[in-house]
Formats: C-alpha cells, sequence, structure tokens
C-alpha cells in the first residue's frame, strides 16, 4: 500500500488551470518522459512514463498516455500496474474525456470520465456501473496534474507568486494552489540543472485526503528552453516517494538513456477502442 500511495497521487491528480489555447499545451505530440521512483531508501521502485501523441483516429484530438509500474524487489512486495490516458482537444486545448486502469494484486480498479464544459459536468462510471454519476465540475479546465505541473512551463511564475488549481482525484474535486517557492540547483542521471519548486497546497477549503493527513507534493522545474519536471516528490508521514527524470525526448533532441518499452496494463485500454465524449460518457 506504500508505494501505491506514491504512485497513485502522481498517476491519478487532475487539475486544471486558467482557459488555455492550443499553443500553449503543456506537451506536445511526439514527447516522451520516463521517470525512475524511489521509496525512502529503496530505489527503482517503480516507473513512470508519460507519451503524448496526435490520436491515429482524430487529427484534432491529442492523446496522452501514462504508464506505471512497480519494480524489482518492491514489486515481489507489491505488484502494481496502471495506465491512464487523457484525450484533449487541440482545438480548445480543453481536456475532453480521461481512461485510467490500475491493477494490485488481484484487485482491478477502472473508471472512465467524460467532461461537459458547457454544462460543467464530469460523467465518472465506474467499472461494471449500470450509469455514470454526475459530478458537478467547478470552474477551470482540468487536465492531468503532471500535464498542469508542465503548464508552469508557460506560466513564467516566480518565487512568492502562485495560481489555483482544481483537482480530481478518482471522483472527488479538490482546490488546490499551486505555490511557487524558490530556486533550487539540483542534479541527476541527466545532469544539473537550474529549477523552480513548485508545491500544490490546499488553502480554499479544508483538507481532505492526502492533503489531511499531513502528506505534501513537491516538483521541480528546469528553468531552461525545455522547462521539464525533473523531479517529483511526494512526502507522507512514513517517508518520502521522489520520481526523478531519467530520459526525455521530443523530435530532435534526447536525454538520457531509452527505457525500455511501457507494459501495457490493461489491453483493452490501448487507445483504439472509442472513447465516448461527455454526452454518451459510458465506456
Amino acid at each position: 500500500m506504500i508505494l501505491r500511495s506514491l504512485l497513485l497521487p502522481i498517476l491519478l491528480l487532475v487539475a486544471s488551470g486558467p482557459a488555455r489555447a492550443a499553443a500553449d499545451f503543456p506537451l506536445q505530440a511526439g514527447e516522451h518522459l520516463s521517470f525512475r521512483v524511489s521509496w525512502a531508501i529503496v530505489r527503482g521502485a517503480g516507473s513512470i512514463k508519460i507519451d503524448a501523441r496526435r490520436d491515429a483516429t482524430r487529427d484534432d484530438r491529442l492523446v496522452v498516455t501514462t504508464t506505471t509500474a512497480t519494480r524489482g524487489f518492491a514489486r515481489m512486495l507489491l505488484a502494481f500496474d496502471a495506465r491512464a490516458e487523457s484525450f484533449y482537444d487541440l482545438n480548445s486545448g480543453r481536456l475532453r474525456s480521461l481512461h485510467e486502469y490500475s491493477k494490485s494484486k488481484d484487485k482491478v480498479k477502472e473508471h472512465h470520465v467524460a467532461f461537459d464544459h458547457a454544462a460543467r459536468t464530469a460523467a465518472y462510471s465506474a467499472k461494471d456501473s449500470q450509469e455514470p454519476t454526475n459530478l458537478p465540475m467547478p470552474a477551470g479546465d482540468p487536465s492531468d496534474l503532471i500535464l498542469a505541473l508542465l503548464q508552469t512551463r508557460t506560466w513564467n511564475l516566480k518565487p512568492g507568486e502562485s495560481r489555483d488549481a482544481l483537482v480530481l482525484f478518482d471522483d472527488d474535486f479538490y482546490e488546490l494552489t499551486i505555490h511557487a517557492t524558490r530556486y533550487e540547483e539540483l542534479w541527476t542521471s541527466l545532469g544539473k540543472f537550474n529549477t523552480l519548486v513548485l508545491e500544490p497546497r490546499m488553502e480554499k477549503t479544508p483538507p481532505k485526503g492526502m492533503f489531511k493527513r499531513g502528506s505534501s507534493v513537491r516538483v521541480w522545474i528546469s528553468q531552461d528552453e525545455q522547462r521539464l519536471p525533473v523531479r517529483f516528490d511526494v512526502e507522507f508521514n512514513i517517508g518520502t516517494g521522489t520520481a526523478t527524470l531519467d530520459y526525455y525526448e521530443k523530435p530532435g533532441t534526447k536525454l538520457g538513456t531509452p527505457p525500455a518499452p511501457a507494459t501495457v496494463a490493461n489491453p483493452a485500454a490501448s487507445g483504439s477502442s472509442p472513447v465516448p465524449d461527455a454526452k454518451n460518457s459510458r465506456p
């Protein structure tokens, strides 16, 4: 459960910032990021891989796929695999739908969320559910947390500044504020980076979930041309989990050694099946 608690906050949080144009997308088609996950003194406890591509069936849609898995000794303790796909409208820059699947031992969780921005609702459908649950959607354009943090590439935040974010964890919305706290020099396997440290905090409403339990999240964004999320930390009372970028690729640029191909946790969620829209939200 410890490793699952580390991987899930990074994978499953969904956040929003102000409305954005397609030109300001945090990821472009052809970008790939791979992170090595460690827990306390357990190095190589897992991996997170993120890929962005144009949808093969719709040219106006960007698909961002995140695959997560435990590795090595950690996998002997807890076999965990997850896959998430987020579908963005390239014309409006908005997230239209997402599908998430995870398997831990024999427990499988799967759900789909379709966003109706005009009606301000999110239709949440869990695996085998008969009807979707309509979640009231607060103001803002939802997107994956990692992409929301990558969106800071275009924010040009400086220490002491902040911007609000809306977060959906499973079927529950959170109101967060992302603070730029300081500049910090960081060394990784990819070299030295001058970074801006960001901290999402729950200040506008009473803390809940991981924030109520005293957990915190930090991300280090490189201050070079790439503006990469070099590292993520998720801190709990029982220790800190860290995801460190060890490979980055975009057309014409590669940093690090290419990782092994990601395992598809759920072959049925490979992106080839139709994804329902907000008006027809059942998987």
